[in-house]
This record gives C-alpha cells, sequence and structure tokens, in this order.
C-alpha cells in the first residue's frame, strides 16, 4: 500500500496548464497586493501619526467588503466568469497605478488614499467569489482539495513574504517603489486570467441583483452542509479571532517590544503556511465536514493555551498550530462549498463564503477588543478559544449531517 504523501499535492500545478497559469500569476500579483497594503497603512501613518487613521483604514476596506460581496456573487453567475474577473482584476491594476502615481507626484492626500482603498475593497468584492469558482471547471473533483491547498499556501505565504519585501523595498527606494512593484505585478495574474478557457455559468445565467443574491442565500439555507460549515468558520472568527489583543498580550507578557509584536503577527501566518505546505494528508480524507470541525477546535484548544501561557517561544508554538489549524479549515470549507453547490449557483454561494471569511474576522476583533478591554487580554483570548471549541462541539450535535458528509458520495446534500 502507498504510504499517505505529507508534503502539498501539486498535481493541479503538474497536469493542468491553465491552472498553473492562474496559480503562479495570482500568487505574484497576492504578493503585490499585500505590499500596497503595508504601504498604504505606512503611507497614512506618516502622514498622520495617528493609530486611529490607520484602523480607519480597515473601516474603509471592510464595509464594501461585506455590503457589496453578495451582490458580486450574482455577477458571477450571470456572466462568463473568466471575463468578468478579467475585467474587474484589470481595473484593480489600474487602481495600483494610481497608487503609484500619488506616491511619485508627493500628493500626501489622506482622503485619496481612503478613496483608492476603498475603490479596490468595492472590486476586490466582485473580483474574489467570482475567481474562486474556477477551480471546479479546472481541476477533476478528486484535485480540487489540493488545489484549495495550494491556493491557501500562496495565499499565506503572500501574507508572509509580502511585508517583508516591501518593508526592504521602501528602505532602498521609498513607498513609490513598493507601489511601482504591485503595478507591474498584475502582468502575471492578468496573463493567466486571459489564457483561460471561457467559463459561462452552466445550467442558465441568473439576472444579477438582490432576487439572485436572496436565491443563493436559500440555497445555503436548505443545505445543512452548507450552513454548518459556514457557522463553523463564524464560531471560529467570531468567537476566537485574537490579532486585536496582540499588542495588549505584547506589552502584559512578553515584553512589549516592537520586535517581538512582529513574531506574534507573523505567527498565524507561519503556521498557515507550513499547514497548507504539509497538506499531503488531505487527499486521503474524505470526511471534509468532520475534519472542518476538528480543525476548529484545534484552533479554539490552540488560543486558550495562548491566552495564559508568559513563554514567548511557547505562545508563537500555539499560534502556529492555530494558524495551521485555520489553512486546514478553509480547504476543506471550500472544498465542501464547491462541491454541494451548482455551477448556477456557484458564484453566489461562494460570495456567502468570502463575506463570511472577510467580514466575520473583523467583528471577532472587536469582540476581542471589547472583552479584552472589559475583563482582561488573557480571558479574552482564552474565553473565545473556550466558546471556539464548545460552538464546534454544539454543530456537530445540531447539525450531524456536517461530520457525516463524505466527499466520495455521489449525492450532494
Amino acid at each position: 500500500m502507498t504510504a499517505p504523501r505529507l508534503f502539498a499535492d501539486i498535481r493541479p500545478v503538474r497536469e493542468s496548464p491553465a491552472f498553473r497559469r492562474l496559480w503562479i500569476g495570482s500568487s505574484l500579483s497576492s504578493v503585490g497586493s499585500r505590499m500596497t497594503s503595508f504601504a498604504t497603512a505606512l503611507q497614512i501613518y506618516e502622514l498622520t501619526h495617528s493609530s486611529a487613521a490607520v484602523g480607519a483604514l480597515a473601516l474603509v476596506l471592510g464595509v464594501p467588503t461585506i455590503v457589496v460581496g453578495l451582490l458580486g456573487g450574482s455577477f458571477a453567475d450571470a456572466v462568463d466568469r473568466r471575463r468578468l474577473v478579467l475585467v474587474t482584476s484589470s481595473f484593480l491594476a489600474v487602481m495600483s497605478i494610481l497608487f503609484t502615481a500619488q506616491a511619485f507626484l508627493e500628493l500626501r492626500q489622506v482622503w485619496l488614499l481612503y478613496l483608492l482603498a476603498g475603490i479596490q475593497a468595492l472590486l476586490g468584492a466582485v473580483n474574489a467569489p467570482a475567481r474562486r469558482t474556477f477551480l471546479p471547471r479546472l481541476l477533476p473533483a478528486g484535485q480540487v482539495p489540493a488545489g484549495m491547498a495550494l491556493d491557501i499556501f500562496s495565499f499565506h505565504a503572500s501574507m508572509t513574504v509580502g511585508p517583508l519585501l516591501a518593508g526592504v523595498l521602501i528602505a532602498f527606494g521609498g513607498l513609490q517603489l513598493c507601489y511601482l512593484v504591485d503595478a507591474v505585478s498584475f502582468a502575471a495574474a492578468l496573463y493567466g486570467l486571459a489564457r483561460l478557457p471561457p467559463m459561462p455559468p452552466l445550467g442558465g445565467a441568473a439576472r444579477p441583483g438582490l432576487k439572485a443574491v436572496a436565491e443563493g442565500l436559500r440555497f445555503v439555507r436548505r443545505k445543512p452542509v452548507l450552513l454548518g460549515v459556514l457557522l463553523a468558520d463564524l464560531n471560529a472568527t467570531v468567537f476566537g479571532m485574537p490579532f486585536a489583543l496582540f499588542p495588549a498580550l505584547n506589552e502584559l507578557n512578553f515584553g512589549g517590544s516592537a520586535q517581538t509584536l512582529g513574531l506574534l503577527v507573523a505567527a498565524p501566518a507561519v503556521g498557515g503556511l507550513l499547514g497548507s505546505a504539509l497538506s499531503g494528508p488531505v487527499g486521503h480524507v474524505s470526511r471534509h465536514g468532520r475534519a472542518v470541525l476538528i480543525a476548529v477546535a484545534v484552533w479554539g484548544a490552540a488560543l486558550v493555551g495562548f491566552g495564559f501561557t508568559h513563554a514567548l517561544w511557547l505562545a508563537l508554538a500555539l499560534l502556529a498550530v492555530a494558524g495551521a489549524a485555520d489553512s486546514i479549515s478553509v480547504i476543506f470549507r471550500s472544498a465542501i462549498v464547491q462541491a454541494v453547490t451548482p455551477d448556477r449557483l456557484r458564484g453566489r454561494v461562494t460570495s456567502v463564503e468570502f463575506v463570511v471569511g472577510a467580514g466575520a474576522p473583523e467583528l471577532g476583533n472587536f469582540r476581542a477588543g471589547v472583552v479584552g478591554s472589559l475583563a482582561s487580554p488573557a480571558i479574552s483570548a482564552a474565553g473565545g478559544g473556550i466558546a471556539t471549541v464548545l460552538g464546534a462541539g454544539l454543530l456537530r450535535l445540531s447539525i450531524p449531517s456536517l461530520a457525516r458528509y463524505d466527499a466520495r458520495q455521489l449525492d450532494k446534500r
């Protein structure tokens, strides 16, 4: 019997030229986008010297993502998805060029940075759900989880490499060089998209709008597996998101230096990178719903330990474990969403997943900050972790079809 592989399954990259071009181009562009995010926050702080002004950037990005995300999915079910993503990506490239131009012209206008970032978020809210529908059309069903794992690896790699590279480029050539590299990186993404085959919705296109969005939401509500996997993600992020607590816990438990804070912020991304890189066994797991619940429970348990530890090495290890569990959860969650959803609804259901994944963490950080201020940062982190573990158990009991879901079965529950 063949031993299960340990490292990520790279068959999607090796066997599908279209996926390979898309993955490489998107990965390069994702690094560039993280660089722009880093540079934008830094530029706003340099102009205002205000943490509140930097925090407002998250609001500028978050509100359009949540408000427009669901509507964007209805467009993905109405037109050729490859063409839609190509158009939105082209406009995103233009926005990157405008970021570069304002830096070279030294306009120094905070409102302009907010405006450009907000438009970027609007375009991304249409782009991301449509882009996520590509995998089932490019890969055999058995390789979709492996493709998801490679996408998650790319995401965490960009989260790690992008800010580090941005810091080096800004030190060498200023903000202008950082923005410029992002603008150039879009060429790779646009090339990968342009070489994709047409991807019209199968089973008929839907007219975009609120009625189409409502149809997608009704479909999610009628499918216990879909509803359960999205509730599992909400449970993990609303109760367990710890990032707002990092500055306070760093000061209380780990000395308060900027270096240790940087390590705390990077640790979950490094864990996610390792989790997706060592995702070879994912292909041998068929009980995807059970895997999601286990990964959510591991995420929560790791945060319980993180809340109470005073040893930096242990805190970093626990955050890395949490990040790895999160990456595994996302891989299986996305695989379930793509497998259970018929193609004609895939854009709208994927947009629900996108809004949950993008909006719930902001709510979780808000919850963590409030509880941390009212009680203590340690209680907020550990209590959120306990609530996450209990929530995973409650979902296991209340939606048994989620734990029973088997990807090998042909009937899509």
